[in-house]
């Protein structure tokens, strides 16, 4: 059995609230996104950072969490804290906010009847007392998940390439062409999900050719695409046919990254 992954749009501009279980023995390894997610896990609130490369769940095996993800560069005004200075970590939002109104939080979300609902809530109530996401850094991630190049992104953007480096770790955690190419594996990745073949998917998703892509996701995923689509329960796409899920898992397949969980 695979991991049960339910997400829905979040009230929370761009955000997704996603809900999983993880059966013992099957917890699936995290893929970079782009994103950053706020957590409830075993009783405890914690901040997922943007990754630069696959890494192990927090959540415990047979465990249940709950999270909500955050667009690139929307997280780091509402948390108070860089994205860089939580790239590929995991930390207590106690390390990041009063722990005082982490405690009562904590105590909510453990009384919530809607663990999920109330984390959004959570969310909610903090961006009322923050400044909105900057608009520009929203602008640049767009295009470059659009598929455009740092060059013409930083051009558009009325940025100089250092200036656009320097903006975009604060606000991503990594500099634009790593952003970019963790956007691309994802739109490659979602491509393959719906049945396109390997290669179409890698050109469309902006990879030169499929070996460009089979060594993305090496770098970045630490696997082949095939396998990774085992993992989420899809043997691949034979014949011009979708990918299908495996006779013996019926679960839901969670998208990558800490669409998975962080």
């Amino acid at each position: 059995m695979g991991n049960r992954y339910e997400e829905r749009t979040s009230r929370f501009d761009g955000a997704v609230v996603w809900t999983l279980s993880v059966p013992e023995g099957s917890a699936h390894p995290v893929l970079p996104d782009g994103c950053m997610d706020l957590l409830w896990i075993g009783g405890r609130l914690l901040v997922a950072g943007p990754d630069t490369r696959a890494v192990a769940p927090s959540a415990p095996a047979g465990g249940r969490c709950t999270g909500i993800r955050f667009a690139p560069g929307t997280a780091p005004g509402l948390l108070g804290v860089a994205a860089d200075e939580l790239r590929d970590r995991r930390v207590e939002l106690a390390d990041l906010w009063p722990g005082g109104r982490v405690r009562v939080l904590t105590e909510q979300l453990a009384e919530a009847r809607d663990p999920a609902a109330a984390l959004e809530d959570v969310a909610l109530r903090r961006a009322a007392e923050t400044a909105p996401p900057d608009p520009l850094m929203r602008y640049v991630a767009g295009r470059l998940d659009a598929g455009w190049s740092v060059a013409d992104t930083a051009h558009r953007a009325g940025l100089g390439a250092r200036q656009l480096h320097r903006r975009s770790l604060a606000a991503f955690g990594y500099g634009p062409k790593t952003l970019a190419r963790v956007l691309r594996l994802q739109r490659a990745l979602a491509l393959a999900r719906s049945g396109t073949p390997y290669a179409e998917a890698a050109v469309e998703a902006g990879c030169t050719d499929q070996a460009h892509l089979a060594r993305e996701m090496r770098d970045l995923a630490g696997t082949t695409l095939t396998a990774h689509l085992a993992r989420e329960g899809l043997v691949p796409a034979v014949g011009g046919l979708p990918p299908q899920p495996l006779a013996a898992n019926n679960d839901t397949a969670q998208p990558s990254g800490s669409r998975t969980v962080a």
